[in-house]
């Protein structure tokens, strides 16, 4: 348990250091790097459904407007990333580490499977809002987070079970 708590407060740290190196929060509000390209990547999926997306920082708060059709339907902030899902599912991982190739790799296609579930993720979210409003609060507070975070559960379970050290024989 040491060892996840090590990772996890220390990758944090640095995305703090990161956040608070690269977002503008004073007169003019801006995003930071990463925001604006999780923004770009839904921008990118959207349109690929046939929508007409328009995103850019809003100047007033710490968030990136997301319009369909000219209708602003969401706010994308740092909490949108899911950078912090990526180092909860990191810390994990290497808490209960298998071989080092293997807890790389294997990181490495659970950051990307988390950061195109979260894409998917907000460009679902911004269309059924644009769509069905009423949907709004069920679909952002239950079933999104139920789906991201029972797939990072899956990913553990996998990991315990096929890859990490704990519980096996010397080999």
């Amino acid at each position: 348990m040491l060892k996840f708590f090590v990772v996890y407060f220390s990758l944090t740290g640095l995305y703090s250091l990161y956040l608070n190196n690269t977002q503008q929060k004073s007169d003019i509000f801006s995003c930071s790097p990463i925001t604006k390209m999780v923004t770009d990547h839904s921008e990118i999926v959207a349109e690929w459904f046939g929508y007409d997306i328009y995103t850019d920082q809003n100047y007033q708060e710490l968030s990136l407007m997301f319009m369909v059709n000219e209708k602003y339907v969401v706010k994308i902030v740092e909490g949108c990333t899911s950078i912090s899902i990526m180092i909860l599912f990191l810390a994990f991982i290497i808490a209960f580490s298998g071989s080092i190739k293997a807890t790389i790799l294997y990181g490495i296609f659970g950051m990307i499977l988390i950061y195109m579930t979260n894409i998917f993720r907000i460009v679902a979210l911004a269309l059924i809002i644009y769509h069905r409003p009423e949907y709004q609060d069920v679909m952002h507070s239950l079933f999104f987070p139920a789906v991201i975070y029972g797939m990072v559960f899956l990913l553990w379970i996998i990991w315990v079970n096929k890859f990490a050290k704990i519980n096996k024989k010397d080999e």
